[in-house]
């Protein structure tokens, strides 16, 4: 379904554009140069587990990484319609069966500043063999981003049983995008190659000689942040719904005929295919993460009614980037019986990413990709990997106990009703689930 878009609406675009892209990138005058690397910083408190969501403890199995590269296996069309090669970085998180060098992630803000992480993970440990093959999670950032942005989740889940393989995206991603002389750089790739890359980065897994014969790559879920929720939902099988005036906008162009072209090469579905009908079997669920693009009905509705993977949309309810009502058109217009909208009371935009950095605090540029004015962004990530995780065990490894810690309804605030405080969320203790809402089909 292809949308008019009048002035108002093209006004609105683009104030949306500078929010994702960082009102603060327009006032930078001179290039920003990285700085050098500090020690390693652990960015999680010691909170008591009585505090988290049950389901945000650690698993079983310690965990590793390994970074791997994925190339697409032929040459594929960029936005101009020119053939080039195009490969992706992917950090992937598995069950190890044993503990070796810690690993750290080396990453950078959007101005430039970089930083280390100390990871809870070993660097390159060999993997553990189970009784039956471990399921593949695909994680996606936002633009921009980088591919430990949600750590966290990959560590969180493969401590549970899954191999994890979070990407970074080629010219979307911190490094690749300067924001201080070119914010919107990478914005028409991030439009096209989102989904496509998720599709490719579950194949390679499934074809790595490190991995291919540990995993069961016919059981997988995405997790998408932001334009990585646009192309999860698009993964599992909306499909874009660009008019020649939304295509040109989003990606800079002046020509009508270009726009026209440009419009043609995103209508995409499901990885980059002609139809939602090509999903792959093998997705199972969808955790989309603050996701971009319903705020301007870039989705096709009929495509939508028919995702039959379930979608889980969170959702701050002031979100002022993928705009919470543009989440709520997408959560209501998705088919799927078991899609379900967390929405997170007082919250905007940055719900997914892991704790600041020390390096972000030097301006509001770095630190407002990161921290929340109203929440403790490790109770949001502890949230994140509770209903992740639930998510993924109840669709991808058919675990019925946790179902139920999806099926929570309404507010979880424990308001009293004729002067009784109702019973807390499943997963959650007495007063410490307050501040969420959940809503089913």
């Amino acid at each position: 379904m292809n949308l008019p878009v009048n002035n108002k609406k093209i006004s609105q675009i683009m104030k949306t554009l500078t929010l994702l892209c960082g009102a603060a990138a327009l006032a930078f005058s001179t290039t920003l140069l990285p700085t050098p690397v500090s020690a390693a910083q652990n960015l999680y408190k010691p909170f008591p587990a009585d505090v988290m969501p049950s389901l945000s403890e650690k698993g079983a199995y310690v965990v590793g990484v390994k970074t791997i590269e994925a190339t697409y296996p032929e040459k594929v069309k960029d936005i101009a319609g020119n053939d080039v090669e195009r490969k992706l970085t992917l950090e992937v998180w598995y069950p190890a069966s044993s503990a070796a060098k810690t690993a750290t992630y080396v990453n950078e803000t959007r101005s430039g500043q970089v930083f280390e992480i100390e990871a809870d993970a070993s660097r390159d440990a060999p993997i553990a063999k189970a009784e039956s093959s471990y399921p593949v999670i695909v994680i996606s950032h936002g633009y921009t981003g980088y591919r430990t942005l949600m750590y966290y989740l990959g560590e969180h889940l493969a401590s549970h049983g899954y191999v994890v393989a979070a990407i970074d995206h080629t010219d979307s991603t911190n490094k690749d995008v300067n924001f201080a002389e070119n914010p919107y750089s990478g914005f028409p790739s991030t439009l096209l190659n989102r989904s496509r890359d998720q599709v490719l980065t579950l194949n390679s897994i499934s074809e790595h000689e490190f991995f291919r014969d540990s995993v069961d790559a016919s059981k997988a879920g995405v997790i998408g942040y932001s334009m990585g929720g646009y192309g999860a939902v698009s993964t599992v099988g909306g499909c874009y719904a660009f008019n020649d005036q939304a295509a040109a906008t989003f990606t800079g162009t002046q020509d009508p005929k270009v726009a026209a072209l440009i419009k043609d090469a995103l209508n995409t579905c499901a990885g980059g295919n002609d139809s939602g009908k090509d999903v792959l079997p093998a997705w199972k669920a969808a955790l989309a993460l603050a996701p971009w693009g319903g705020q301007h009905q870039l989705f096709d509705v009929e495509s939508l009614n028919n995702i039959k993977v379930p979608v889980l949309y969170v959702a701050g309810d002031n979100d002022d980037i993928s705009g919470y009502e543009g989440i709520k058109w997408l959560f209501e217009n998705t088919g799927s019986e078991g899609s379900k909208l967390l929405t997170i009371k007082n919250a905007r935009h940055n719900v997914a990413p892991h704790p600041a950095p020390k390096e972000a605090y030097g301006s509001e540029f770095d630190l407002g990709s990161y921290i929340e004015p109203a929440w403790e962004v490790q109770k949001l990530n502890a949230i994140n990997e509770h209903f992740a995780l639930a998510l993924m065990n109840c669709h991808v490894k058919s675990m019925s106990d946790a179902c139920e810690l999806l099926n929570v309804e309404g507010s979880s605030a424990q308001e009293p009703v004729d002067g009784k405080k109702p019973e807390p969320w499943k997963g959650f203790d007495d007063r410490w689930a307050l501040g969420l809402e959940m809503q089913g089909k």
